[in-house]
Parts: C-alpha cells; structure tokens; sequence
C-alpha cells in the first residue's frame, strides 16, 4: 500500500509533499509545498491547533507518533487519516523537522484487516489453508491442514502433492492448474484423497474445497503467485450421505420388486423379478440354489442327530446359538474361536460329516453370466450343482446365516471356477432361503473386481431379498405339489 508522505521545517514550513498526498487531499506539490503549516487550506481552523501540537510533540520525542486527524481536501470534504510522524534530525542531531506519512483511515483498516486474517487463517482457523505456488508446491501451510495431513508445517514445504497423497493428487493438480489460468471456480468442490501418511486413520477421505487465485498488488499487470487452497475433511458427512442415499435406494428396489412381483402369475417367476431388481446396483450376478431332502436311511437304521433336513424348522438341531453374521476370506474364518470351529463345521457340510451332512443344493434361478438380462428359471431336473467340500454355499445353508467371502487383493487364478462361479467373480455373498421356518436353499450375489467387497449393510439387504425370494420359490413349490 502507497503512502503519503509529507515533511516539515522546524519551523512548519512544507519542505516535501509526494504523489499520494496529492492524490489523497487533491493539492499538488506545488500547491503545497513552501506553506507554512496546514491550517486554512489542508486543515480546517478549529483543528490546526491539535495537529500542530502533536506534529510539535513528535520533533521532541523519539520513535514514532501515530494519531488520527482529520485534513481537508481541495474540494472542501473532509478526511480522516492516520498519521505516523517521526523527527528528522540533522548532522549534528538537533531537530530540523519532521517527517510524516499518512493513509486514509479506511485504506490502513483495510489492510490491517487483511494481515489479521491471513494470521488468524494460518494459526487458528478450522480449516485446512495451504498457500500453493505457480510450480504447484506447499509454500505456506497452517496448523489444521498439517494435522489432516499427517506431517509438520515445514516438512511439507517446497514438496510435490504427490509425495503428500497417494490417490487424487491428478483431480488436484488439475483444479490448481485450472484456477491458476482461468480463476476461482464458482463453487467448492469435493475431492476424494487418499493419504500416503502412515497416521492416516481412513483410507480415503472427501474434503471440500474451495480455491483463490493470488496475484501480486505492487505490478501494475497482475502476476499469478499461486493458489490459496482451503479445505475441510468432510468424510463422516459424505459417508453417512451416502450411507442414507443407499438405504433409500435399496428400499425404492424392494418396493418396485412387490409390486412389479404382484404381478406375475407364477411364483416362481416372481422370485426371479425380486432377483432382477435386488441385483441392480448391487451385486452383478445372482444364484438361487434349492437345497433337496438326504436319501432315506436303510430300514432298521439310527438316525443322527447331526443330520439335517432341508426342511426341519428354524432352530431344530440348533448348537450354535444365535444367528449372525460369519465373514469367510479365503479359506480362513475370521472371528474368535466359536466362529472358527463354526467355520470348520460349515466345511463339513456336504462331505458327510458334521450338520447338514448329504445336503444337496440344485439350481433353480440364475442370472445370465454372459450378457446382461432377466433371470431365469431352471427347470427342476434334481441334479445338484457341484460345490466343492466347504463352499461358502454349504457353510451359509450350515448356518443359516449370511457367509462372505473374497478372493483377496490378488486373486488366485481359477479361484472363482473352483467355486461353480462365473469368470471374473472375487466377492461372494451367500445368504440362506428360509420360509415358514424352514431352510429350504441358499442365495448367492456375485460381485466382479469392480465393485467392492460385500460388507455388513450388504448382508442386510440380501437377507431381505432372500426372504421375498424364499417366500416365492415355497408359494411355487406348494403351488407345484
């Protein structure tokens, strides 16, 4: 900011008076100087006495003297400036006058405004500030962005983005590079990041930001000096919005399916439209697989307690307690344990040991795997599909309860043909078909690399699927009999 600057004789005659007083009070240096004081022409009458004391007062003290008058411009409006006067001493240090700067009181409020906030954004405010120059590198950085970002102020100096983010670093170059050329977008927005800080506590965050392009005030032409970068991490907002968006949009599909189902004069048919609707958005393939009654025992034989019918009702020969929710990664079970002996037990179904042993599955419904489709229904042929010994199939019919499964983060090859699955399938989620207390199959969602794996909420809205499903393929099979 320019300032004006005038200086005074010792015995108040105007020795300098420079452009910006001139554009300020409107009087030209030559106008101005070799007067004497300013009373009557810069200063009005009735403040000339106040002034020149002070002016007075300056010459005998040291340092600078700052003060507020209000001066008179040529027009005749008055205006209120802020002054810093200081004297001005000769070679052998007696008093030869007095210098004096002043800026519109506004102008200087102005600024001191905008000092005190860069300080307050770089110390104390709630949002992540980073100062961000033309090379597109950290040059300033305050406290709330170095905590989010997991490392200290000037560590982060002088470094490129990408040794500070391991994913959306592209979608941040792009929007600074955007703002240096054309300016600041017309509102924030939201970028999903990755850290590469090992104190990252999410694997990806959302933060919403907003960008300002600086320029330089002091050229005439302005010069890009970077961006301003503000951002706030909102991922627990974002999540529970998108948490919320879901829930709606899986109860819209299961009020479309019963209607649409209500329609279908064959049950069976309509387990396929709940099918079709449940996979949208969800999962890219479905199976529904009947579970069929073991051969009888020879005449005269014992019957094990271990062995158990597809249609025994709910909780019959129940030794694992409540129901819940058993995740299956690979062939190892997660949990304490009770969840993996429940685990091993599940193995054991369909190998002629442990519960649920000479359970046979057969296909009813699947969706195609080659193109996209209706499902369809096969036709009731009893022959079995052939899951191997301890698919996440027998292990979800074991225990009547949801089983996920995935193949990691490198799939093994030929993992999913080993389980009867469609090529390119990683994430399975297989939940049982229950009606009128009774089990009578297991339901299948397939997902391909593209989506994530199944979780918790995902389990939920499978058992509720499985349950209209279960209810069609009983009304169908009564309907049958």
């Amino acid at each position: 900011m320019d300032a004006a600057l005038v200086a005074f004789a010792a015995d108040g005659t105007v020795t300098h008076w420079n452009h910006e007083a001139a554009r300020i009070l409107g009087w030209t240096a030559d106008e101005a100087v070799g007067r004497t004081g300013l009373a009557g022409w810069a200063v009005r009458k009735e403040d000339a006495d106040g002034i020149e004391a002070a002016l007075a007062a300056a010459m005998r003290s040291p340092g600078r003297q700052v003060h507020e008058f209000a001066l008179l411009t040529k027009d005749g409006h008055r205006v209120l400036v802020r002054t810093q006067a200081s004297a001005v001493r000769g070679p052998g240090g007696r008093v030869a006058g007095v210098y004096c700067a002043f800026s519109e009181v506004h102008t200087q409020m102005d600024l001191e405004r905008s000092i005190a906030l860069s300080e307050a954004l770089f110390e104390d405010a709630s949002w992540g500030v980073v100062l961000v120059d033309a090379d597109l590198r950290p040059a300033v950085v305050n406290a709330h962005a170095a905590r989010t970002l997991g490392v200290g102020r000037t560590a982060l100096l002088g470094r490129p983005l990408g040794d500070l983010l391991a994913q959306g670093v592209e979608e941040l170059e792009c929007a600074l590079q955007h703002v240096l050329a054309e300016g600041a977008p017309p509102a924030a927005a939201e970028l999903w990041v990755t850290l590469r800080s090992e104190e990252a506590e999410l694997p990806r965050r959302c933060w919403r930001s907003g960008f300002v392009r600086l320029a330089s005030p002091l050229t005439e032409e302005p010069v890009p000096l970077g961006v301003a970068w503000l951002f706030q991490d909102v991922t627990e907002a974002k999540r529970t919005e998108q948490d919320n968006s879901l829930l709606r949009f899986r109860a819209h599909q299961l009020h479309r399916a019963g209607r649409a189902a209500a329609e279908c004069p064959d049950p069976a048919e309509a387990a396929a439209v709940h099918l079709d609707f449940a996979l949208a958005g969800f999962a890219d393939h479905g199976l529904a697989d009947l579970a069929t009654r073991p051969a009888p025992a020879p005449y005269g034989a014992v019957a094990d307690d271990d062995a158990d019918d597809a249609y025994d009702t709910y909780g019959a020969h129940d030794t694992y307690g409540t129901r819940g929710t058993h995740d299956i990664y690979g062939t190892e079970a997660t949990g304490d344990a009770r969840d993996r002996a429940r685990a091993q037990a599940g193995a054991e179904a369909g190998t002629g040991t442990g519960r649920g042993a000479g359970c046979a599955l057969v296909r009813t419904l699947a969706s195609p795997a080659g193109a996209p489709g209706p499902s369809e229904a096969f036709t009731a042929t009893g022959i079995p599909v052939p899951y191997p010994p301890g698919h996440p199939a027998y292990q979800a019919f074991q225990r009547r309860g949801p089983v996920r499964t995935s193949a990691g983060a490198a799939p093994a090859e030929g993992w999913a043909a080993a389980r009867h699955w469609p090529d390119g399938t990683v994430h399975g989620l297989c939940v049982v078909l229950r009606s009128r207390g009774r089990t009578l199959g297991v339901l299948t969602f397939l997902r391909s690399p593209a989506r994530r794996p199944f979780d918790r909420a995902d389990a939920d809205y499978a058992e509720e699927v499985a349950a209209r499903i279960a209810a069609c393929l009983d009304l169908s099979g009564a309907a049958s009999s």
